[in-house]
């Protein structure tokens, strides 16, 4: 019997599009999801992917959503809380962004686990940053976003227990897709910013996540599928560019970390 996988956040151009074209490819029931549908249209033509428009700010949506899937398929099996957006704006934008990246979480999760427990059985995957576990300047407001998402993680991996519904975080870090674009259409910094000197270095820190050694979405969403797939998902994976060396830098000093993030990311300007 196929797998029923909900994916939030499948606008084309970012992971959860590549992600319901690599889990449809293994055989799974996909519902894509996206508050545009018609920015995941190339999902059309592919092999058990449904469509549906999900706001995921939006409570009575995500219930609507959830119990039509439920009412069809009798299940979902796999949560992917996928859907977010990336920061670089003053912190004033703190409300967007925490509702779009953690309470998120919070809200499809209350509405699928209960379908989950009374079967006894289900995966949720939600989908972190490797600066949510160590934070980098200018991102302050996504970075915490993140670090509020693993420790959600950590607590509903223990609260499921009870109903045999397991929990896998996935940390990645630089992954190519239109994360950087998106966020630099929507950037701008106010002129009497005390930071305007470090303007370069914003934008050096808003695109790092792009560089050549970056991985495909492609090559993230096999390694994704294969361990969800697999027989005993993990409870946390991590990969793409970067993830190792913040997996040696969560081993040192905080203050060590931290003061080589700000080397790296906000050299003083040259007078």
């Amino acid at each position: 019997m196929s797998q029923v996988v909900l994916i939030t956040g499948c606008s084309e151009g970012g992971i959860g599009f590549t992600m319901c074209t690599e889990f449809a490819l293994r055989g799974c029931k996909v519902y894509a999801t996206a508050r545009n549908v018609a920015k995941m249209k190339n999902l059309d033509a592919a092999p058990n992917i449904e469509l549906m428009a999900l706001d995921v700010t939006v409570d009575t949506n995500v219930v609507e959503v959830v119990e039509t899937i439920v009412k069809k398929e009798g299940r979902i099996d796999i949560l992917i809380n996928n859907a977010g957006m990336a920061c670089f704006f003053p912190v004033e934008q703190i409300r967007e962004v925490l509702d779009a990246n953690v309470l998120s979480i919070v809200r499809v999760s209350r509405a699928v686990l209960p379908h989950m427990a009374e079967r006894k059985s289900g995966l949720i995957v939600n989908i972190g940053s490797i600066v949510g576990e160590i934070p980098t300047p200018w991102a302050g407001v996504y970075e915490a976003s993140k670090a509020a998402a693993h420790s959600i993680s950590e607590v509903l991996q223990m609260e499921c227990r009870p109903f045999d519904v397991k929990v896998l975080l996935v940390s990645p870090g630089g992954i190519k897709t239109n994360v950087a674009q998106n966020a630099a259409t929507r950037f701008a910094l106010q002129p009497d910013s005390p930071y305007t000197a470090y303007l370069d270095c914003i934008v050096k820190r808003m695109w790092t996540s792009q560089g050549t050694s970056s991985m495909t979405a492609d090559a993230f969403a096999r390694l994704v599928a294969t361990k969800v797939l697999g027989p005993k998902p993990p409870f946390y994976m991590t990969m793409g560019s970067h993830s190792t060396v913040f997996a040696i830098l969560k081993m040192l000093p905080r203050m060590w970390a931290l003061n080589l993030m700000w080397k790296t990311y906000a050299t003083p300007p040259k007078k």
